[in-house]
């Protein structure tokens, strides 16, 4: 990560407990697989967060004005970190000042050096548990849970896309209630994601909003211009933005020079209102 990042991560620190709301545990015994490391304190290097164990959501509920659209936001880092700055809690307080409930999801991390997690098996599983824990405190939180969506950047996008590809109703006689719940997001976002050759479409999907940069990898410069493609061919509506003069990484920071890429979260917002998603 550039150093550039820093300064505004100091707006939106994780030391600074004044505007970070505490963490909620995706499950209060620990993580399926990471119940003997529960307890064992996360890592934070400049503005990233390493050696999660403890799965959580951070939530940004907006004080006043709750349109009941909420958001997960599932920030990018390659599956070795996560990018909490300019891919989590600046983009979750935007949401907040809007009226939209905005979630930053700290998941376990597959390609960390002597990680013994994988992607399908635990940071999916800690994306799919997200979505049933807020459904299961939508009242509380001012949520629709039929307006709950989820967004990723990078690796964090990887996980968005599966989590739209791959769902279930929940398990209606399960003693514990937050497994209760539908883990299918109502509406999908990857932002300049990668694997998208893993990704698939099929009717009946979320509808998808696609935010990338010409000049990145073309993986997945091409690679969401064919996935919007598939969408297409499914019939499962789907917006696509591909900025000219953007490469990877552009995320979302508050003081950012102006630039079409920069406003991304504003063309979402008005997809998601054109898609009947907030009112």
């Amino acid at each position: 990560m550039k150093a550039a990042f820093f300064p505004l991560f100091a707006l939106t620190s994780l030391a600074s407990a004044a505007e970070t709301p505490a963490a909620i545990p995706l499950w209060p015994q620990g993580a399926p697989g990471s119940e003997a490391r529960a307890a064992e304190p996360e890592k934070t290097e400049g503005s990233n967060v390493v050696n999660v164990h403890n799965p959580s959501i951070t939530p940004f509920i907006p004080a006043k004005d709750a349109t009941g659209t909420a958001v997960i936001i599932c920030p990018g880092g390659g599956h070795s970190k996560l990018c909490l700055g300019h891919e989590g809690y600046a983009l979750a307080q935007w949401f907040q000042e809007r009226g939209i409930a905005a979630f930053v999801l700290k998941y376990r991390l597959a390609r960390e050096k002597g990680s013994t997690y994988t992607i399908q098996d635990h940071a999916m599983a800690d994306a799919r548990r997200a979505i049933r824990l807020i459904r299961s405190r939508a009242a509380e939180w001012r949520v629709n849970p039929e307006r709950l969506g989820i967004l990723g950047f990078s690796a964090g996008g990887e996980l968005a896309a599966f989590a739209a590809m791959k769902n279930d109703p929940g398990q209606k006689d399960s003693a514990d209630a937050i497994e209760q719940q539908s883990s299918r997001p109502d509406f999908q976002a990857l932002i300049y994601p990668g694997s998208s050759g893993l990704f698939e479409a099929e009717k009946g999907m979320p509808p998808l909003f696609i935010a990338a940069g010409y000049g990145d990898r073309k993986d997945i410069s091409e690679g969401m211009a064919t996935l919007y493609l598939k969408y297409k061919a499914a019939g499962v509506k789907a917006e696509m933005h591909m900025y000219s003069n953007a490469g990877h990484g552009f995320g979302y920071r508050p003081d950012a020079k102006p630039s079409a890429a920069a406003r991304w979260p504003e063309r979402f917002t008005e997809w998601l209102t054109d898609s009947g998603l907030l009112k």
